[in-house]
C-alpha cells in the first residue's frame, strides 16, 4: 500500500509517498542523514521522532518545490506527519502531533498580503521629511 499526501508552508509544496519498507527517508532524492544543514534536518525529522518506532517500518520519499529552505523543510515535515497518520489510520498519533505543534499536521493558511500603492511593499509607505 502506497500513500501519497501533500504538505504546504508559505509557497513551498511537498509531496510525500509512504510505502512499506525499512525506514529510509529521502527528500528531493537526498537521504535525510546526508543533508548538510543540521537545523533543516531536525525540522524534517521532528515528525519522525514523534511517530516513534512506527516511522522505522515505512519508506518515505518527499519531493519539495517552491519557497525557501526553511519553508520547504516545514512543508516536508507537514507532509510526512499527514502521511504517517493516513498510513496507520491512528488518531492517537494525530493527537500527539496536535499536542506538540498544531502546524505539524495542519497546513498554515497564512498568505502574503498584496502590495498597495505608494509603497514598495504591502505596509511600507513613502516617508515625508518636513525639515
Amino acid at each position: 500500500m502506497v500513500i501519497v499526501v501533500r504538505g504546504k508552508r508559505k509557497s513551498a509544496v511537498a509531496r510525500a509517498s509512504i510505502s512499506e519498507g525499512s525506514g529510509k527517508v529521502t527528500v528531493n532524492s537526498m537521504s535525510l542523514d546526508a543533508m548538510p544543514n543540521r537545523f533543516i534536518r531536525e525540522i524534517i525529522a521532528e515528525s519522525l521522532g514523534i511517530a516513534g518506532p512506527a516511522a522505522t517500518k515505512v519508506d518515505i520519499h518527499v519531493s519539495v518545490r517552491g519557497g525557501g529552505v526553511v519553508g520547504q523543510a516545514q512543508a516536508a515535515r507537514n507532509a510526512i506527519a499527514v502521511g504517517l497518520v493516513k498510513y496507520y489510520e491512528d488518531d492517537m498519533l494525530k493527537n500527539r502531533y496536535l499536542e506538540k505543534d498544531r502546524y505539524i499536521i495542519v497546513e498554515d493558511a497564512r498568505q502574503i498580503e498584496s502590495k498597495k500603492y505608494l509603497g514598495p511593499k504591502s505596509r511600507a509607505r513613502k516617508q515625508k521629511s518636513y525639515r
